[in-house]
């Protein structure tokens, strides 16, 4: 039986979830074979890469002749087929990846006009123009005939947001983007003060003494909102939430990072540093 195939990339938010399944579950290091796909050069566009995942995103696990595209199918099916076994997934993993809370989104965004500018001048805009190439080299192939629809609506979405860089984008449109960008971190802001505390332990994971399967995935996006933030991997690396939230995150918050941030699993993803 040929190995599962795992599809990741070192600075994904979310490959990060089952890199740390992973390496927490007990499996031999040999046990997958990885594919490194650069999302920062939008390999991911590639049609070859289309007809593994027609959503274009990592995490992507191809096992036993079947294709598994989001994250959280990902984490599960490793979770299922681990060595160890680690406590089943809640509510919580489809509330951490709802929309809202998007731990991606926040890269681009931009609250005022001079944050704009550093996003416009800074790795953002390079990271946009990088996808919108990427989009329109690999939806000229002949190959792309069959997604077209998907190269058509992802130029459309990422061309909006290098026109907003680019000072190309009507007044409206720009004002706009701020109103949403503002929006955003008020959510995350509220989530960490209030949902987030809510769904953790006093103490050790949600999963118990050892991550379980929501502890992948609520880890994963906690570790991305703290490097946006400008933390750091330290015990109270996490403070630097309170830049957003404006007040003393829960004392559960700090617990749950502080237990992540010893774990060998966490040293090992993160070796190269938070993202």
């Amino acid at each position: 039986m040929s190995k599962p195939v795992f599809y990741t990339f070192g600075h994904s938010v979310w490959s990060a979830a089952p890199e740390l399944a992973i390496a927490e579950l007990g499996y031999p290091d040999d046990a997958f074979e990885t594919k490194i796909v650069n999302l920062i050069e939008g390999e991911n566009f590639t049609p070859e890469f289309l007809k593994i995942n027609p959503h274009a995103t990592l995490p992507t696990l191809v096992a036993d002749g079947k294709s598994y595209t989001n994250t959280k199918d990902v984490v599960h099916h490793i979770v299922e087929h681990a060595p160890k076994k680690a406590a089943p997934g809640t509510a919580i993993i489809d509330t951490i990846h709802a929309g809202r809370i998007d731990p991606n989104a926040p890269l681009f965004f931009a609250r005022s006009e001079g944050e704009l500018q550093e996003k416009a001048s800074g790795f953002p805009s390079t990271f946009a123009r990088n996808r919108q190439n990427s989009l329109e080299k690999n939806g000229a192939r002949p190959e792309a005939a069959p997604f077209k629809a998907f190269y058509d609506e992802k130029k459309a979405a990422n061309g909006g947001i290098l026109a907003i860089y680019k000072g190309e984008a009507s007044a409206e449109a720009r004002e706009a983007f701020i109103k949403q960008s503002i929006q955003h971190w008020e959510a995350l802001a509220a989530f960490i003060l209030n949902e987030l505390p809510a769904a953790l332990p006093e103490s050790g994971f949600i999963g118990g003494a050892t991550p379980g399967e929501d502890d992948f995935h609520v880890g994963a996006w906690l570790t991305r909102i703290v490097q946006l933030t400008g933390g750091s991997a330290a015990k109270d690396g996490y403070k630097s939430l309170e830049k957003e939230t404006k007040k003393p995150v829960s004392p559960k918050v700090a617990a749950y990072w502080a237990a992540w941030v010893e774990r060998p699993s966490f040293k090992k993803v993160y070796a190269n540093g938070l993202h």
